[in-house]
């Protein structure tokens, strides 16, 4: 193990530094797995509106 006195004051290279600047590495986001399915967040445009009913209909039609 290389002890704190050994590295304050020097630069140390990240291990992951080249893979992030060249697009290498691979995020979460960029994981397309086969039947994946997609959500999304709808917000209100009225802030503090009641919400007085909510059409399912075309959730309810997708299989899962």
């Amino acid at each position: 193990m290389v002890s704190q006195s050994e590295i304050i004051g020097q630069s140390i290279s990240r291990i992951d530094g080249p893979d992030k600047v060249t697009g290498e590495t691979l995020y979460t986001a960029d994981v397309i797995l086969p039947g994946m399915l997609t959500g999304k967040i709808l917000r209100s445009p009225h802030p503090h509106a009641r919400i007085r009913r909510f059409d399912t209909t075309a959730a309810r039609a997708v299989p899962g």
